[in-house]
């Protein structure tokens, strides 16, 4: 079981460091343990019995790794309304490309390593092209992303620089609407 670091912990506020290409072996261990904990936290039941949240993304930083590195793991509804898996295991992502259009979650964010909510809008870009190597694939790739999937790569990429979501929230007026954005 790997320990999940929280908001007071030093390291989520440290910039990472690059990773080696190719992965070493305790990388590549490291991101398969990483997707395989976010796969049983969206499990209730192994949840709840072993007392952890439930989690869309995890980054390096969050389980102790000072590395550019996280992984994604979800199930959604695809354009031809069948159930699709998206997973990642990302190394050294980097956003190539944004929209002007900004986008945030109507429920607001959350975090693994916080444990009580931050009430507010986490504005984001609603489409990025983001490059990395994904082990999962074992290849480098180009993901096209828009609306949540988009603020799930971010939020974890925002890991990565030491920033947290709610870093984001505008303080004065967490509620607020920006224009050009959408809430979904």
């Amino acid at each position: 079981m790997l320990k999940i670091y929280d908001d007071k912990s030093k390291i989520l506020r440290e910039r990472c460091e690059p990773v080696s290409l190719p992965l070493s072996k305790d990388d590549e261990k490291t991101l398969w343990s990483m997707l395989d904990y976010l796969k049983k936290s969206q499990d209730e039941k192994y949840a709840e019995k072993h007392h952890i949240r439930s989690g869309v993304g995890l980054a390096a930083p969050q389980i102790g790794l000072k590395k550019r590195m996280y992984v994604i793991y979800y199930t959604k509804t695809g354009k031809n309304g069948k159930e699709e898996v998206v997973s990642y295991a990302l190394v050294n992502p980097k956003i190539v490309s944004n929209s002007a259009k900004l986008c945030a979650l109507r429920g607001g964010e959350g975090c693994l390593s916080v444990k009580e909510d931050k009430e507010g809008y986490v504005y984001r870009y609603y489409k990025i092209v983001l490059k990395a190597f994904d082990l999962v694939q074992n290849k480098d790739i180009t993901i096209t992303a828009y609306g949540y999937d988009a603020i799930v790569l971010q939020h974890e990429l925002d890991h990565l620089e030491g920033i947290l979501y709610y870093d984001r929230i505008n303080k004065q007026n967490p509620l607020e609407i920006k224009p050009n954005s959408e809430l979904i």
